[in-house]
Formats: C-alpha cells, sequence, structure tokens
C-alpha cells in the first residue's frame, strides 16, 4: 500500500490505471438527492408560475366584464339618467334579475337596464369563480362604482367585504367612472 501512495503522487502517474479510483456509491447518492431537491424546487417554480398566471388571467377577465357592463351603461344613457343602473341588487347581495327578451322585442330603457344587468351576471358566473358584482350610483352625472368579485384562491370564500383575507372573502376588482 505504501508503494502505491508514493507511486501515484505526480500528474503524470495519476493517469496510470493503477492510480485511478472512481466515484463511490455514496457520492452517486448525494449527487441524486441534489438533483432531486433542485428539481422539486423547479416543480414548486413551475406550479407558483401557473397559479400566478391563472391569477391574472381572473383579474383580466373581472377588468372586462366591468367595462363591459360601463359600455352597456353608455350605451344606455336614458335609463342611467332614470336610476335603472342605481343599485341593481338588494341589499348588496347580487340576486339574478327577470332577463327580459330585448334581443327579439324592442325595449324601454328601464327593461334594458334590466336585461343589462341580468346578462353581466350571468357572465360573471360562468367566466369567474364564484363569481359576483355590484353596481352603486345614483343617476345621472354621477360616479358609478363597478366591483367585481370572485373566489381567486378557490377556498370557498363567500365574503364580499374585499377585505384581503383569501380565506374569508372574495377578491375584489374595483372601477369607478362618472356617467
Amino acid at each position: 500500500m505504501n508503494k502505491t501512495k508514493t507511486k501515484c503522487r505526480t500528474t503524470h502517474q495519476l493517469k496510470h490505471k493503477s492510480c485511478m479510483n472512481g466515484f463511490s456509491l455514496l457520492e452517486v447518492l448525494v449527487a441524486i438527492v441534489v438533483l432531486s431537491i433542485g428539481l422539486l424546487g423547479l416543480a414548486g417554480m413551475q406550479a407558483t408560475g401557473l397559479k400566478n398566471n391563472n391569477s391574472s388571467y381572473q383579474r383580466s377577465q373581472a377588468n372586462i366584464l366591468a367595462n363591459e357592463i360601463l359600455d352597456r351603461m353608455r350605451a344606455n344613457q336614458v335609463g342611467v339618467d332614470a336610476g335603472a343602473y342605481d343599485d341593481p341588487y338588494s341589499g348588496g347581495t347580487p340576486a339574478l334579475p327577470t332577463a327580459p327578451a330585448c334581443v327579439t322585442t324592442s325595449c324601454n330603457s328601464a327593461t334594458m337596464a334590466t336585461y343589462d344587468v341580468a346578462e353581466w351576471d350571468a357572465k360573471l358566473g360562468s367566466t369567474l369563480p364564484s363569481g359576483q358584482g355590484m353596481i352603486t350610483g345614483s343617476g345621472a352625472n354621477s360616479v358609478f362604482t363597478i366591483t367585481v368579485m370572485w373566489d381567486d384562491e378557490r377556498t370557498g370564500a363567500t365574503g364580499t367585504d374585499c377585505g384581503g383575507d383569501p380565506a374569508v372573502d372574495l377578491t375584489c376588482f374595483v372601477l369607478s367612472t362618472r356617467l
């Protein structure tokens, strides 16, 4: 043994097969563990990225839906002036109003407002998880606030306070404008 140690001291001597040693099983296992931890971290980052992408998509949909009801209100300015869009939900809790068939028949401004809110509410429910909405305002030349709420974390939250606790409150998107 002493002879091997002295024989393999120089760089030139280390190139001989008798001086080369392979990896031990322990070194291979440590390398596999380190690689596994890295891959788990990568998978975690991928999952977080997908969750954030979905959340961004839902926020974009909330923005689109809030602007949609505002466009409907701008198109029915007579209904806005008459107060037909003033808090169409009772007590702040969304309740689907009866939707008249304004597509096939002509409607007056109040009936059109009811139709607009019914269509908007149906889109909220089908586009966003637990999607709900509120419209607050007070007729002609006032500021209307459109609030779109949804369960972004999919925790079963039902609170409409927009408090920021995803276990209790729905995520909110609020848009205010003067009509």
